[in-house]
């Protein structure tokens, strides 16, 4: 019989998080010098359109997002109009997004939860928007911060995964502990910006199977970079 081998479980290093807060304080102008502009790349008119793009986003790109939003958004008029609208026919129009049976839940739901709790508005705090089904505080985030102009930290798997290279939390497997370490060493007023430009930097350079550290404007602050074992 042939002996199992079991894979040796690395050891990630403890994060400091004075050094994370340095690191992060040097990326920081070097990414938004890359990436100038950078913003939500879903399309939305309003805050309801955004939570519901946000919510469709979920295990979807946004590039499918918004070839199915436009429609949607001319066919159901405001919370309402979503509330109202039966399952089935909603699940039939967002069905290309994948998901789609939880999706239109909680789609119908929150825009039901919006019009009896909210009086017909999407609220702008996050302890409220993450009352509403389906939306947790990457969703809750996204629409503060692009919708409402709020500081919000949106630690999606481009966030997660740019945090664990760098070492900026030793809690990258927990995106809400993840979000709360970010908060405490980047500044509340960079925290949509820094959300944004990692996510860019994730899509062009450092993605997930094989980051082009050779490439990488921030590679020499990166602890990946120069041991990819660790992280």
């Amino acid at each position: 019989m042939a002996k199992r081998t079991t894979k040796k479980k690395i050891r990630r290093p403890q994060v400091d998080k004075g050094e994370a807060g340095e690191r992060v304080r040097k990326i920081y102008p070097i990414l938004t010098k890359l990436y100038p502009g950078a913003r939500v790349a879903l399309r939305f008119g309003n805050p309801l359109e955004l939570l519901i793009a946000t919510i469709l986003s979920a295990q979807c790109t946004d590039a499918r997002v918004n070839m199915v939003t436009p429609g949607l958004f001319a066919k159901y008029k405001g919370a309402k109009g979503w509330a109202n609208a039966d399952l089935s026919e909603i699940e039939n129009d967002i069905r290309s997004t994948g998901f789609f049976r939880n999706k239109a839940v909680n789609i119908k739901g929150a825009c039901q939860a919006i019009i009896e709790q909210f009086d017909g508005k999407v609220p702008d705090t996050i302890e409220e928007l993450v009352k509403l089904p389906g939306v947790g505080r990457k969703t809750a985030n996204c629409v503060l911060a692009n919708a409402f102009g709020k500081p919000g930290l949106m630690c999606d798997t481009h966030v997660i995964r740019l945090s664990r290279r760098l070492g900026l939390s030793g809690n990258t497997h927990d995106a809400v502990k993840l979000e709360f370490d970010l908060a405490e060493i980047v500044p509340e007023k960079n925290w949509t910006v820094f959300s944004h430009v990692l996510i860019l930097h994730g899509r062009n350079i450092c993605r997930a199977r094989k980051p082009d550290c050779e490439n990488c404007a921030i590679s020499k602050y990166c602890p990946s970079a120069h041991k990819p074992e660790l992280w």
